[in-house]
């Protein structure tokens, strides 16, 4: 004979486990950047990025053969969120490190990066929290 008991006790774990599934699907899923990367001529490298609140970052091999790099970023709308650009050259030393914040001015930068070694440089991108899009771009310097 079943009791009252045992199936108040069925549906009360069916109403827990329904609250567990439930609290464990989450909004972040859906929280995405995406950072695209088009080389123009003479060694010019730029690109866009877009982000809906999401964490993301990209590294990019790059050939300067020049000690310096023209760079230039810019966040074209964007309500939260940091866009960092960072710069290493060959040696591994760090030329550039910038932040652009989404709900703050500036809303861009440029200018030229410090003394470098020429060769493989890395630029990497990275994207925190971000809504919004955005361009950056990077050349040989003088």
């Amino acid at each position: 004979m079943k009791t009252p008991n045992l199936n108040l006790f069925k549906l009360s774990l069916l109403v827990i486990l329904l609250i567990f599934i439930s609290s464990c699907s989450s909004d972040d899923e859906n929280l995405t950047v995406n950072i695209t990367v088009n080389e123009g001529p003479l060694g010019d490298i730029g690109g866009d990025f877009t982000g809906n609140g999401g964490d993301g970052s990209r590294t990019i091999a790059w050939e300067n053969s020049l000690s310096t790099a023209d760079y230039n970023a810019d966040i074209t709308s964007s309500a939260t969120g940091t866009f960092n650009l960072r710069v290493t050259d060959a040696n591994g030393d760090v030329v550039l490190d910038r932040n652009l914040n989404g709900d703050s001015e500036p809303d861009s930068f440029s200018g030229v990066t410090e003394v470098g070694e020429p060769g493989n440089w890395s630029v990497i991108i990275t994207l925190s929290s971000f809504s919004g899009d955005g361009s950056y771009s990077l050349s040989e310097g003088d």
